[in-house]
């Protein structure tokens, strides 16, 4: 019972500190993915990300030691407009989960295509578990035919991470993904859900242009 008050002390501490930090962080979001895409033969595959209806970057996603065995972070998510582009984006926070494979570092950087309708539906609602509510499975990486193996082209997210300059696919099981409220007010200044920011006409805040321009730069999908 004290380990759990002391962790959800902390959790608590940790998120009232991160609360203003929004553009800082979008701007990481921003670098991380310039930085994958920058590589082609080691980026996230250009026909999977055509394809993607939805994206989720979450900078600096932590090995938390006070969620014991847990990982924690909180990231953006942009949906394809009906049009050209990509929409404002919403807020998410990530919470345990296996990473399998560990590329090593307390920190990295974490990608999801999500690749269907079904998976964007569940990214919009409330709250689902990567490989339970949702199916995941590790991307690949770079100029690969395995993009087209069975597994990937059946399941409704791909995941990537990067952490000490290794990019790879890793699957993220386990893990929760959930609406980030305060990320969303701190960015748009009043109450607003995910879905109403990727569906609806929301005018995409100052300090998310170059992310959006990022996006827009390698897959806008015209």
């Amino acid at each position: 019972m004290k380990v759990r008050l002391i962790a959800g002390l902390l959790l608590g501490a940790m998120l009232a500190s991160a609360a203003s930090d929004v553009p800082k962080r979008l701007q990481q979001a921003t670098v991380a993915f310039k930085e994958v895409m920058g590589i082609p033969d080691k980026a996230i595959p250009q026909e999977l990300l055509n394809r993607a209806h939805c994206i989720v970057i979450v900078p600096d996603l932590k090995k938390g030691a006070f969620i014991i065995g847990g990982k924690y972070g909180r990231g953006f998510v942009s949906c394809r407009k009906s049009g050209a582009g990509w929409s404002a984006p919403g807020a998410v926070r990530v919470e345990g989960g296996s990473l399998g494979f560990q590329i090593g570092g307390s920190e990295m950087d974490v990608f999801m295509l999500v690749m269907n309708e079904r998976g964007a539906e569940r990214l919009l609602g409330n709250k689902f578990t990567l490989g339970g509510d949702a199916t995941v499975a590790a991307g690949p990486v770079g100029r690969v035919a395995q993009a087209e193996t069975d597994a990937r082209m059946t399941a409704e997210i791909l995941t990537w991470s990067r952490a000490r300059g290794l990019f790879a696919g890793v699957a993220l099981n386990g893990a929760t993904l959930r609406e980030d409220d305060d990320w969303i007010f701190d960015l748009y200044g009043k109450k607003l859900t995910n879905k109403d920011i990727v569906t609806g006409n929301i005018a995409t805040p100052k300090a998310a242009a170059g992310l959006l321009g990022e996006l827009n730069r390698y897959s806008s999908r015209k």
